[in-house]
Parts: structure tokens; C-alpha cells; sequence
């Protein structure tokens, strides 16, 4: 696996890449980064996966994409790769509560079994996790932290 630190407008983010896929992209000093973190040389499949996903970040940062095209590949467990399939359905500026996000996986009572999922999601942004709020509307946990799920909201909101 590779990786490399990405400069963006929230701070610096880890991407990492494994044989042409994202494998993980997590917020340096967020509350979930994983601490073995660290920048190595990529292979040239995962350079050039890194050269997209850095094109795509900027156009996401800059409010001119709204889907990720590149190809994932996050590692869990048959229940959080469910979550995390379901978060890529939630439309760009739209959220849903942790029990609508249950719902839709078919699983109505798995609400904090959910927010477990999502706070192991290893692929934060393209995985949407911030699109998922509390039942009362309030923000709720962020492994990037909740000013971090702020900004993407707002920047969602706003284009």
C-alpha cells in the first residue's frame, strides 16, 4: 500500500492506495487517524490513481464535483462494507439521520451499530459519512472532527 499527504482547505489528509484503488483516506490528526500512517513512494498504478483522486479532491474542494469516479476499495466487515455502500447513496448536499441510514440497509434497530460503521469508514469524503446527522437534526460525530463536518456540509450546501 501507498501513501501520500494531500494539502486541502480542511488541513492534510493521508490517501492510500493499494493495486489501482483507494484503500483509505483519513484526516491527519483527526480523531480516527490511524498513527502507522506515513508518505512512501507509489507504485506507478498508484500514481496515477493518486494524480486522479488529487484532481478529483481539488474539483470537490473547489465545488465543482459533486461524485468521485475513482475506483475504491475499503476493507471491513460484511455489515460496515453494507453501511458503506449505503452512504454512497445519499445524494451530494443531502443528509440523513443514523436511523434512516439503518433503515436503508434493512437493519432499522442497528442505529448505533451505524455510527459504529461509519466511524470506521476508511475512505472519509468519497464514503460520505458527513452526510449523516442526528435524528434531531444536530452533528454528530466525525473522525475528521465536527468543525471538519461543518465545512463539507456547508461547502455541499452551498454548490
Amino acid at each position: 500500500m501507498a501513501t501520500i499527504k494531500y494539502k486541502s482547505p480542511i488541513g492534510d489528509i493521508f490517501l492510500s492506495a493499494r493495486d489501482g484503488y483507494v484503500t483509505e483516506l483519513y484526516f491527519y490528526g483527526g480523531i480516527t487517524t490511524p498513527p502507522t500512517l506515513k508518505e512512501d513512494t507509489p507504485s506507478p498504478v498508484d500514481a496515477k490513481i493518486f494524480e486522479s483522486l488529487t484532481k478529483e479532491l481539488d474539483a470537490y474542494f473547489a465545488g465543482t464535483l459533486r461524485e468521485f469516479t475513482v475506483p475504491l476499495k475499503p476493507v471491513g466487515t460484511p455489515f460496515r462494507m453494507k453501511v458503506w455502500e449505503a452512504l454512497q447513496t445519499i445524494p451530494y448536499g443531502e443528509t440523513i439521520s443514523y436511523k434512516e441510514l439503518a433503515k436503508r440497509i434493512g437493519n432499522p434497530k442497528a442505529i448505533r451499530a451505524v455510527g459504529g460503521a461509519n466511524h470506521h469508514n476508511p475512505i472519509s469524503i468519497i464514503i460520505p459519512c458527513h452526510r449523516v446527522i442526528g435524528a434531531s437534526g444536530k452533528l454528530v460525530g466525525y473522525g475528521g472532527g465536527l468543525n471538519v463536518k461543518e465545512f463539507l456540509l456547508e461547502l455541499e450546501k452551498n454548490t
